[in-house]
């Protein structure tokens, strides 16, 4: 579906610039963005191969194991579905553990691998479980102890106090967190939402 939106927008954005007599403009403008997102992909290169290098580690090491059981507690409350001592309750900790210190660049490739660990716990392939869905609530709020982007964003802009936003940015990611977290727990247990009704549907379909 995405494909055939973003073709549309290519479609829309060529003819209206054929039309406004701007096709030249356009097509500096795809040009430069060409060069942009591959600018940005070597930028992220480095950041995410010592992540996934991070996290390789800590899995090999057992680092990941002992994280999970000393917040078990709260994880097993969170993600019923997932076993404590499961590759994805490690790459869930990694993806939340870099959001939360402004890694957002870092975190992208942790999140992918959390849901692909997620995904072989999956007896619905297709449907997103109660879990994942969760998880992305989580991901999606993006609680950040330190809001490393803004406060660079901020500082280049010329603000005198860059790290006054670090307060704001704590306030504003738990109420994401908690509003989020608790429709994911609300809506899954509607059978409208449940699991079982989606996989049914999709069969039927």
């Amino acid at each position: 579906m995405l494909n055939y939106i973003w073709l549309a927008l290519i479609i829309v954005a060529v003819a209206l610039g054929g039309i406004n007599g701007k096709i030249e403009d356009v097509t500096k403008a795809a040009i430069d963005s060409a060069g942009n997102a591959v600018t940005i992909a070597i930028g992220l290169v480095g950041v995410m191969t010592l992540w996934l290098g991070i996290m390789k580690i800590a899995e090999d090491s057992g680092l990941m194991k002992l994280l999970a059981r000393a917040i078990a507690p709260v994880m097993r409350r969170l993600f019923p579905d997932v076993p404590p001592d499961h590759p994805a309750m490690g790459s869930m900790l990694m993806n939340i553990a870099a959001n939360m210190l402004g890694l957002s660049n870092a975190a992208t490739p942790l999140g992918l691998k959390a849901m692909e660990d997620l995904e072989k716990l999956n007896k619905t392939p297709g449907v997103a479980t109660n879990a994942m869905c969760t998880f992305l609530t989580i991901n999606t709020a993006g609680l950040q102890i330190i809001p490393a982007t803004m406060i660079s964003i901020m500082a280049s802009a010329g603000s005198k106090e860059p790290t006054a936003i670090i307060g704001t940015a704590i306030a504003a990611g738990l109420a994401a967190v908690v509003s989020g977290v608790t429709a994911a727990k609300i809506l899954e247990r509607i059978p409208l939402f449940s699991i079982e009704r989606a996989a049914r549907e999709r069969k039927e379909s």
